[in-house]
C-alpha cells in the first residue's frame, strides 16, 4: 500500500505536455556528467542494479534504471530535478510523503541547476520517442 501511494504521490498526469525544463539542453555534458556521477550506482547504460524493486535489509531499494525499463519516464521533470538535487528522502517527504527509506543521496551541493537538467536531458534523450511522450504528459503545463 504505501509503494502505491509514492507512486500516485509522485506521477499523477495532468495530460498537458510540457517538457521546458529539458529543452536545448546540451546532451553531451549530460552523459558526461552521468558518467561521472550517476553511472556507479545507476549503470553506465543506464541499466540500473540488479534486483531494483527488491529492498536490501534496510528496506533500501538499489538504484532503479533510467532506461525505458526503469520507472524514472513515469516521473514529472521537478520531481526527477528534485530528487536528484535534494535526495531522495528529502525529495519526497517535500511532496508529503515521509518515511520512505531512500538511498539516492542529494547532488545539489556538488552539481548546479543546468548540470542536473543536462543529466536529466540526456537519460530522456535516451527513451523510445513514445515513452518520451507520455513522460512529457506527467509535467504541469508551464506559463
Amino acid at each position: 500500500m504505501k509503494r502505491f501511494l509514492i507512486v500516485a504521490a509522485c506521477s499523477a498526469a495532468t495530460g498537458a505536455i510540457a517538457g521546458h525544463e529539458m529543452d536545448g539542453r546540451d546532451l553531451s555534458k549530460g552523459q558526461t556528467l552521468y558518467a561521472e556521477h550517476c553511472a556507479s550506482c545507476h549503470g553506465a547504460n543506464l541499466e540500473g542494479q540488479p534486483d531494483w524493486q527488491t529492498p536490501d535489509e534496510n528496506g533500501i531499494l538499489p538504484a532503479p534504471p533510467h532506461d525505458e525499463s526503469g520507472h524514472t519516464w513515469h516521473h514529472d521533470n521537478r520531481l526527477l530535478f528534485e530528487y536528484t538535487q535534494l535526495g531522495g528522502e528529502a525529495a519526497l517527504a517535500a511532496r508529503g510523503v515521509d518515511g520512505f527509506a531512500s538511498g539516492m543521496p542529494g547532488f545539489g551541493d556538488i552539481l548546479i541547476d543546468d548540470d542536473i537538467w543536462d543529466i536529466l536531458a540526456y537519460i530522456k534523450s535516451t527513451w523510445p520517442e513514445r515513452v518520451q511522450e507520455i513522460q512529457a504528459g506527467r509535467n504541469p503545463p508551464h506559463d
